[in-house]
């Protein structure tokens, strides 16, 4: 009485496709995949808007003296 035999799958099936036609549920899962696919094209929309962009280095020169020019005027 827990589970459900294959006639009672059968019965479910036929009384869904009794209410709702078979054009109406290829239309609901076309829907869904549309769904599915947009969200993963959102998800991967955000990881591009996340990656952190290099950093680009000015060529001016800097008049600071590194730690060994310190040291040898100590």
């Amino acid at each position: 009485m827990g589970s459900l035999s294959i006639w009672h799958w059968l019965v479910v099936i036929v009384v869904v496709m009794l209410l709702f036609g078979r054009g109406k549920i290829s239309e609901l899962m076309g829907d869904v995949a549309k769904g599915v696919k947009s969200f993963k094209k959102g998800l991967a929309d955000d990881d591009d808007d996340e990656a952190p962009k290099p950093i680009e280095a000015k060529s001016t020169p800097l008049a600071t003296e590194t730690t060994e020019e310190k040291s040898k005027a100590i």
